[in-house]
């Protein structure tokens, strides 16, 4: 698919160029890329939130032509409602969808159960630490059962020991409905912890260069796993793979006054 936005100037700015790449069921896959390129577009396209320009989404065969059920999105930025409670909050999705009040309480329970926030319950958002509104966030995509679960930078807020701990849980949650994920990251040892598959984006206009398998055993620590020749090996392999592209976005970046960023190049910066 093709993604461009129009410029204050009329014309085009291209985001995303004949990107082309497949995530299989039950498949966890990390998308990597220099700053700006589009990986985050590429998320709003997936989820139906955008459209591409040519080309298409299709999940399970079918085309992605506005949101679906069937896609949960977790956001850089906890999106949360901050007047509700803890537990309204993991509860809100199955109440959208009609599920009786006592219902969706006790799913949603068990759901921060799961995270480890049990005691939590009616806290507020404002009460919380950091990583604990991420694990909010966490139960309150998973309790929708999505098949398809995209994650866009996730725990670049957290400290680096919340970040470790977050990943653990991730996984974990992630084996339980197997959905297929699409996780967006600047950090490439996170990225092949974390991943089945590994796409590196080229600087935008972004295309796919390679797509890296990630040939690791699960279940898999993701701190522990970073210390073996294995992944040290694939480390080196996927940034020969991305240096070039993140060093060709930097020179673009510093060879631009600022006079000359426009809005949409600022805000494809923002997105990524």
């Amino acid at each position: 698919m093709t993604k461009s936005f129009t410029t204050p100037q009329g014309g085009n700015h291209d985001v995303l160029r004949d990107i082309n790449f497949s995530v299989e069921a039950g498949e966890f896959t990390a998308v990597v890329g220099p700053t700006g390129c589009g990986k985050s577009t590429t998320l709003s396209l997936i989820s139906g939130m955008e459209r591409p320009d040519t080309g298409e989404v299709l999940v399970d065969g079918q085309l992605v032509d506005g949101l679906t059920k069937d896609v949960g999105f977790v956001f850089q930025a906890d999106a949360v409602f901050p007047w509700k409670t803890v537990i309204a909050n993991v509860a809100a999705g199955p109440r959208f969808r009609g599920t009786p009040r006592k219902e969706a309480l006790a799913e949603a329970a068990d759901w921060l159960g799961r995270v480890g926030l049990t005691g939590f319950e009616r806290y507020h958002p404002h009460q919380l630490s950091g990583g604990m509104r991420k694990r909010v966030a966490l139960a309150q995509t998973m309790i929708n059962r999505p098949r398809v679960l995209l994650m866009d930078e996730p725990f670049s807020g957290l400290d680096v020991q919340t970040r470790q701990i977050m990943s653990d849980e991730l996984l974990s949650l992630w084996d339980v409905t197997r959905p297929s994920v699409v996780f967006v990251t600047h950090d490439l040892e996170e990225a092949i912890s974390l991943a089945d598959k590994v796409v590196v984006l080229t600087a935008g206009p972004a295309t796919v260069k390679e797509s890296f398998d990630i040939d690791l055993p699960r279940p898999r620590n993701p701190r522990e796993i970073r210390h073996t020749a294995e992944f040290v090996k694939l480390h080196e392999r996927i940034w020969e793979s991305l240096r070039d592209e993140v060093q060709l976005a930097y020179r673009r970046t510093v060879s631009v006054t600022p006079e000359a960023v426009t809005p949409e190049a600022a805000t494809a910066k923002t997105r990524d």
